[in-house]
């Protein structure tokens, strides 16, 4: 078979860049027929014994942590203390919905007559097909991958050809925790592997992450077949710093908001709404922060902002930055490629920009409107609280909003007028297992992680029950 073009986004040349098949449509068809294969085994033990072989293997995938960590970077190119933070939430979300298998499928008794009640209950869907992305190779399969099994499904995972390596290592996991054989499977590729796990008739439902245009296509083939479709996509999302915040921690949020990742994150806050009476001690504190950020070899501990993915995404983000300061805008510091003297050795190959903060932006600038997917932040002012909410609504994305103030009936307020599914207040981009992640509007349609992610991965049955005389009415008896 042909193999996928890979390389280490942060090395010139890495010896452990693994070689990856490219799944052909006769490949997507054997993993959906494997996993019906596995559906039926899986979805008939009992949920605790579902529940044990998850938690082992998040057992396994700790010890393993380091590994894969070094695994992670390689492929995305981002700072290895990173990759170390979202192994740790790959551990929690099998832990997370190990313990809930017990419960995933529980239903209810609903009292009707005195000889008549309903069961509702819940039942696997069947084989999940679900996509990833490439800023977060395992964590965005563990986020899919984690409450199906929990619900009895079986999975098929295509991960972003980008970063293939980390998904088909977690198979090794399962399969070491005693996961049967065909449960968890994975196809390699681009969008023609993906077209076609999204048309296999025997795919129960898609789940996806990445952008708005594929998102589109993904639930056109899912309305074609009649099933249902979960989508995380893009955003473009605000960051408001009322008058009374805590400035120090007002500017943490908005390096939270901004460069983790080297700023590849969906949820980003990169429209960052300051009030005007702490424009200038809030810029002048990003600013000697952001000066302090090392860019460079990922596999250093003191790195904070790695390798963008490819050249390619690399020039769209200068592209970005380029056309907002012919709209008027100023590069404060940043938004410049390192060249090969800024760089140790061994990294010279790879592609690296420094994290960029704009000053003079304005609303209606294509910097401040699309989503860049890289470390550029657009810093904007504003006078008031009914003004600001305004324009941080005014996108036709969802995914995520933050604020910062003293104020806590403020923040409540305004948490609940934002127009998006994830709101921070006081820090931004922490996503704890426990709650549901997703956007409104543009952004995506259903919910990951959290209890509401396993209804997205399951099916309700009702079922009526009589123990008395069935009452025909004023039709015909049988009796007379």
């Amino acid at each position: 078979a042909s193999t996928l073009p890979l390389r280490n986004p942060g090395i010139k040349w890495d010896p452990f860049v693994p070689q990856v098949p490219h799944s052909s449509a006769e490949d997507v068809a054997e993993a959906v027929a494997s996993a019906r294969r596995g559906l039926r085994e899986w979805s008939s033990l009992q949920p605790r014994e579902r529940g044990r072989v998850m938690t082992r293997a998040a057992n396994l995938l700790r010890s393993k942590l380091e590994e894969f960590a070094q695994l992670e970077t390689r492929d995305t190119g981002k700072p290895i203390w990173e990759s170390r933070c979202d192994m740790v939430t790959c551990i929690d979300a099998l832990e997370y919905f190990g313990g809930l298998a017990c419960v995933a499928l529980n239903g209810r008794h609903i009292p009707l007559t005195p000889s008549a009640f309903s069961l509702v209950t819940r039942e696997p869907l069947g084989v999940i097909g679900a996509i990833g992305a490439w800023n977060y190779p395992l964590q965005g399969c563990l986020w899919k991958a984690a409450p199906a099994l929990a619900c009895g499904n079986a999975v098929v995972f295509k991960p972003s050809p980008l970063t293939p390596a980390t998904a088909v290592a977690v198979g090794e996991v399962f399969a070491d925790a005693g996961l049967p054989p065909g449960v968890y499977n994975v196809v390699q590729g681009g969008s023609q592997t993906g077209q076609a796990l999204c048309d296999h008739p025997k795919v129960d439902k898609l789940s996806f992450t990445g952008s708005v245009a594929t998102g589109q296509r993904v639930m056109k083939a899912g309305a074609e077949k009649v099933i249902p479709v979960t989508l995380e996509l893009g955003g473009k999302s605000p960051l408001i710093v009322f008058e009374d915040a805590d400035l120090v921690n007002a500017v943490r949020g908005a390096v939270m908001a901004n460069f983790l990742s080297q700023g590849e994150v969906c949820s980003n806050g990169t429209r960052v709404f300051v009030h005007r009476s702490l424009e200038q001690s809030f810029r002048e504190t990003l600013l000697s922060v952001v000066q302090r950020m090392k860019v460079g070899d990922p596999c250093e501990d003191d790195t904070v902002v790695g390798a963008t993915i490819t050249e390619e995404h690399a020039q769209k983000v200068l592209g970005f930055i380029d056309r907002a300061q012919a709209e008027g805008a100023e590069v404060l510091i940043g938004g410049k490629r390192l060249s090969g003297g800024e760089l140790p050795e061994r990294c010279r190959g790879g592609v690296f920009l420094s994290p960029c903060v704009l000053g003079r932006c304005s609303d209606d600038m294509e910097v401040v409107r699309e989503e860049v997917f890289g470390s550029v932040l657009s810093l904007l002012t504003f006078d008031s609280e009914e003004e600001v909410v305004e324009r941080a609504n005014d996108t036709p994305y969802g995914l995520a909003a933050g604020l910062f103030t003293r104020d806590v009936r403020r923040a409540h307020a305004v948490a609940q007028r934002l127009q998006a599914g994830n709101i921070w207040v006081n820090n931004y981009n922490l996503s704890p297992v426990e709650a549901p992640f997703g956007g409104f509007k543009r952004s995506g349609v259903g919910r990951e992680n959290g209890e509401e992610a396993l209804r997205m991965y399951s099916q309700t049955k009702s079922i009526y029950v009589e123990l008395g005389d069935v009452d025909v009415g004023p039709m015909p008896d049988v009796r007379r």
